[in-house]
């Protein structure tokens, strides 16, 4: 069925308008306490990031799941697989993340986890909207829940970051550069790194509610590209507003995305006999890793983009890793859910126990080069666009003529009125005209001038 609220991570938009005001939050929260809770005694943590208007929505949540007769545990700033960790270990029916990700601080939204740390089922989504559409009420006075503050809630998640790598393990000796986008994990990422022994520079850990990953975390990559070599560290860390994405720098200033870390954590985990299954990737993960996992007789499958659809499929196939190339990388034998700290240590881990640096363990993996094409779509509907049989031979054609050297991927903009055209191959020129030719069929069925395409990527 078609969500009428929720999209595929949570709720997100612009603050003080559509779903995020103050007004529908509180309803949002006593919705979900109506789904989510088990009567009286019933436990709902709420976490957020640093933005200023968490502070607003703390406060409407809380008031929808007091009226709906649950308890509130507040965790304060933490990311958001902080929060999917402690829903788990506190026992909660449920945890609210409140957080624009790597959005800017005018934007926010509202996810939820499930009380075993994981993204609600779409079921569960629909009853709460089904909620959402009722009159608002108020349990009777002595059912009402209460809030309560949990003071150790960064320590306690510290400490199980630390623990997804060998506890003999130490980085002593390592400089590293962490970028927290002045974000959730500004107090927990410095600490794990400094605990585990490394040297370690942070930037971006200065939040004051308006500058979340302004120039700054995993969006702005050239921000730590700049520290790593100013301070001829050894790597970089780059989070975003939440911390549940990572990129990372080498010693060269290099970057690497998620598909570079996947890479890096597969062939680890299969040098040491302890990958199961293969890798989970999107439509988007690059060909190149497709290549060099099969070279390495690890199996790649790919799914819609976003880190639910992931781990759906991880589940389905047994298997414990997954991410794309945004930098959402799943360790589902470590925790439940994209976690850029956790994903970060895997990363060190390797770095320790092999000796080889950041650089020298992409070794192996050629990324192919990919152009992304925007066509805007007019009045035309993407979805009848794509079905024409023209369109679909134009795309047919290309595939052929990449045969196993490439591919061709065309997908509707989730947010935006476009048609994304995507070629990799091995050849910049060859891809660029393959995707320029399906692109102009595109733009002469909806009378676009041949200049009005986007060019998004390459």
């Amino acid at each position: 069925m078609k969500r009428k609220y929720f999209g595929t991570d949570g709720i997100r938009g612009r603050v003080g308008e559509g779903k995020i005001t103050p007004e529908f939050v509180m309803r949002l929260g006593w919705a979900a306490g109506r789904v989510l809770g088990n009567g009286k005694g019933s436990k709902v943590l709420i976490g957020k990031d640093t933005r200023i208007s968490g502070y607003l929505f703390e406060s409407a949540l809380e008031a929808g799941l007091v009226a709906a007769g649950v308890d509130i545990h507040l965790l304060g700033p933490m990311p958001t697989p902080g929060i999917a960790y402690l829903t788990r270990t506190l026992h909660a029916q449920a945890g609210i993340v409140i957080s624009a990700s790597h959005n800017p601080h005018c934007d926010n939204g509202i996810k939820f986890f499930s009380s075993e740390g994981k993204k609600l089922p779409d079921e569960v989504e629909l009853a709460i909207e089904r909620e959402l559409d009722k009159p608002m009420t108020t349990v009777e006075s002595e059912h009402l829940g209460k809030a309560f503050r949990v003071s150790d809630a960064a320590g306690r998640y510290i400490e199980f970051c630390k623990s997804t790598i060998p506890w003999t393990m130490s980085f002593k000796g390592m400089k590293i550069v962490v970028d927290c986008a002045h974000g959730a994990t500004y107090h927990i990422a410095p600490h794990v790194l400094r605990e585990l022994g490394a040297e370690v520079v942070a930037i971006g850990a200065e939040p004051n509610g308006l500058n979340i990953n302004a120039g700054v975390g995993s969006t702005h990559i050239g921000t730590i590209q700049k520290a790593v070599l100013e301070h001829q560290a050894d790597l970089g860390i780059a989070l975003d507003g939440d911390g549940d994405r990572l990129i990372m720098v080498d010693e060269e200033g290099d970057v690497l995305d998620g598909d570079d870390i996947l890479y890096i954590i597969a062939c680890s985990r299969l040098r040491r006999g302890v990958l199961d299954g293969g890798v989970v990737g999107t439509k988007m993960t690059n060909f190149g890793l497709e290549h060099a996992l099969n070279q390495h007789g690890i199996d790649l499958v790919r799914t819609d983009v976003g880190d639910r659809y992931i781990l759906e499929r991880l589940q389905m196939e047994r298997w414990s890793l997954g991410g794309e190339p945004s930098g959402h990388i799943i360790c589902l034998d470590r925790t439940t859910t994209g976690d850029g700290v956790i994903s970060a240590l895997q990363v060190l881990a390797e770095v320790n126990k092999s000796g080889r640096s950041l650089h020298e363990l992409r070794d192996g993996y050629q990324k192919y080069p990919q152009i992304t094409l925007n066509v805007p779509l007019g009045s035309a509907d993407a979805a009848e666009l794509m079905k024409d049989q023209a369109v679909k031979d134009s795309v047919a054609s290309v595939a052929e003529e990449l045969a196993d050297t490439g591919r061709v991927l065309l997908r509707p903009s989730g947010t935006e009125p476009l048609i994304r055209v995507t070629v990799e191959g091995r050849d910049s020129e060859q891809i660029m005209a393959l995707a320029g030719r399906i692109a102009g069929l595109l733009e002469s069925m909806v009378a676009g001038a041949p200049d009005s395409r986007q060019v998004a990527s390459v």
